[in-house]
Parts: C-alpha cells; structure tokens; sequence
C-alpha cells in the first residue's frame, strides 16, 4: 500500500471512530491489514540441473534439506515438474522450484512453453559455475516477457575452500572478485550489456552477497510487495534487521486503533480480552519475522557453527525463543508497570458516565501502541544481539 492509500485509509477510519461507528471503523482496520496479509509474492527458481535450486529454495524459507516441508536435494535433477513451496511463516509468499532447464525431460526450446511464467513476479537463476547457454536464453525470454531476473551464482562457500586448498597466498576478496567478474564476462560475451551477478551460499546466507540480492529485489518490486517479501526473508544482515524493525512499526499504529475501536464497546472485560489476543498474534508474528523462534535459532546455530545455548544466553527478552501466549503477554504488561497502568485505568474509565468511553478508547490505544513498541524494541534488540553473537561481533546494541 501506498502513502496516497495510507493516507485514504487512515482518514476513513479516522471519520469512523469520530461519528462514533466503532463497528465501521473496526472493519476498515482489519480489511487493511488482511490485505496487507494476503498480497501474494510469487518467487521463481530456476536453472539447471545440480545447481543448488532446492537448496536455495529451502534456505530462503528458514528450512533444513531434511525437513519433511523441504524441496528435495539432490546431485540428480530431483524436480521434474513445477513445484510450489510456501514459506512456513507467511503462506502468501511461494517459492516455485522449476525443472532443471536442459535436461533430457526438459528441453531448452520446450521449456517456457511448458509453464506458465506469466504467474511469477520474478525470477532467480542459478549456476554453480559459469552461466551457460541455456541460462542465457532463459534471461533472454524473460526479458521478452519484461520480466525481472536475477543471476546466482550459488555454492561459494565450496569455491572458497577449493582456493584456499589450492592456492599458497589465498586470499577470499580476490577469489571472491574474480568469481564475479569471470560470471559478468561470460554473461557479456551472449549479449548482456550490465549483468548482476550474487554471490550466494544457500547454506550460509548471510556470507556474500545474499543482503546485496535482498537490497536489490526490495528496490525492484512494486511499492506494495517490498514489506511482504523484507518479512518472508531470512534476518541474515543487520540491515535487514532494522528494515524489518521500521515495517512492522508502521503498522503499530493500526493495531492500536483497532484496540481503540473495540475499547469503545460498552462492556467490562472485553477490549482487554480482544487486546491480548490481538497481541499475542502480533507478537508471533514479531517472533518469526526476527527468526527468534526456536527452530530458526537452532538452524542458525547449525549454519554459523555457533551452539544454540550461546545463541540463547544473549537474549534478554522474555518473548523470545517462547511460545508466545496470553499468559506469557499478561505477564510481560504487568512488569511494565505504566503501561499495565494503563490498561487497568481504560477498564475503570469506561465506568464513568458522559466521557468515559471516549477516554477508555484513548487509553486502549495508548497502551497497545506502547506494548507493542516496546515489544518490538526488546526483539529487534535480541535479534540484533543474536546475529552479531553467531559472527563473532560484540553483542552490544
């Protein structure tokens, strides 16, 4: 959504709450953030054969190759048919891991005909060495098609240790330079003038140039699917960390005017009912956007070499690495002080006749924007924590 629909969109239920059309107003929130829920994103992968597509597809995801959600790994072509692969966390983003192009099943001159890429919002194409003829035709296709695609060259990690192996004075930036560039010739000599080229381990995502590929789809996409696919990502930058930080903040201020929507309801109990519940499914959502869950703590502690007991003792938030549940959240408000204050003021205000709901409304949307800020502060800062604690780096923030 754009600042132009922000604005329509804030001003219609801005009118709702004012006429005193709780109802209307409650509708118009949860019809925003529904939509902004269900805006699909729809993710190609492909490449030829043997060129770590699903592995790629699995990384991105936040799941291990051995997992039952998992596209299956292979050094044979193991995708015969176009396969969609939900992200676990946000099911409106699909990763479509594609056939291998070129291989006997399928032919280079069949394959676009065979699937229908019109459905795709952009596309990956992977190598583990040079790009090859039949990439190039893909890109070229695709570029017909006005299409964005983007070249990976995947599987750096195992190139490095080759060189180092190999070489008597390794040093990894030359090794890295020269990987890049001897990809962007090859690219040049079949007719792209200025070809990116990502250096990418898919076991190692946040090594190389993973965050250069985030920064440059986030810059390409449409306005309204930046924040859908800057959720969905792995949290494999600092940047990324922050980015994620300020999208989710912008939508605090929905939340809290829905809480402010339901606390004009007329009835002890209940806004403080609904607001919890409304917070504990942001706060979930916090959780796995953070990758501060437990299962995508335990893959970064497999992937950096890092314990999971290291990574876990620089949290300091109590909603991490936890299921996060109404108890758990009551819990966490009450050692707030002020803004369990809050809460408890909005129930008695509601009592007071004359004025008492419109300032039971602006005590419930006081307290839930400054919940969920703080939340959103204390995770932002384990997060932080975490990822400077799997490198290595000091875990100040």
């Amino acid at each position: 959504m754009d600042i132009k629909e922000e604005w329509v969109v804030l001003k219609e239920i801005k009118e709702a709450l004012q006429n005193n059309d709780q109802s209307r107003a409650a509708e118009n929130i949860q019809k925003y953030l529904d939509k902004e829920k269900n805006i699909p994103l729809n993710i190609a992968i492909t490449g030829e054969s043997g060129s770590g597509k699903s592995t790629f597809v699995n990384s991105f995801r936040g799941i291990d190759n051995r997992d039952e959600r998992a596209a299956p790994t292979g050094v044979v072509e193991t995708t015969m048919e176009v396969t969609p692969y939900p992200h676990p966390n946000y099911p409106n983003v699909t990763l479509w891991d594609l056939p291998g192009i070129g291989t006997t099943s399928f032919p280079a001159d069949k394959y676009l005909k065979h699937f229908e890429f019109e459905r795709f919002d952009f596309f990956i194409i992977i190598s583990d060495t040079r790009f090859r003829e039949n990439d190039v035709k893909l890109a070229q296709e695709i570029q017909k098609m006005e299409k964005k695609f983007y070249f990976v060259r995947s599987k750096i990690d195992n190139d490095v240790r080759s060189e180092k192996r190999s070489q008597r004075e390794f040093n990894e930036e030359r090794t890295l330079v020269q990987i890049r560039e001897n990809c962007i010739k090859g690219l040049q000599k079949k007719g792209f003038e200025t070809p990116q080229v990502f250096l990418v381990s898919s076991l190692e995502l946040h090594l190389y140039d993973f965050h250069l590929l985030e920064e440059t789809l986030e810059r390409e996409l449409p306005e309204h699917k930046r924040d859908v696919l800057l959720l969905a990502m792995p949290s494999v930058s600092l940047e990324i960390i922050n980015k994620k930080k300020k999208a989710l903040k912008s939508k605090i201020k929905y939340y809290a005017m829905l809480s402010a929507a339901v606390g004009g309801v007329p009835v002890p109990g209940i806004s403080l009912a609904v607001d919890i519940a409304m917070i504990v499914g942001v706060v979930t959502k916090y959780v796995f956007a953070f990758g501060l869950d437990i299962p995508s703590l335990s893959r970064l502690a497999q992937s950096t070499g890092v314990p999971l007991d290291e990574l876990l003792a620089v949290i300091l938030s109590p909603l991490a690495a936890k299921k996060i549940t109404a108890e758990l959240i009551m819990k966490v408000v009450q050692s707030l002080g002020i803004t369990a204050a809050l809460m408890a003021a909005e129930e008695v205000s509601r009592l007071i006749p004359g004025f008492g709901i419109p300032a039971a409304m602006g005590l419930s949307f006081l307290s839930t924007y400054r919940i969920l800020s703080t939340f959103l502060d204390m995770l932002a800062d384990d997060a932080q924590r975490v990822f400077k604690k799997a490198l290595g780096l000091n875990t100040s923030v």
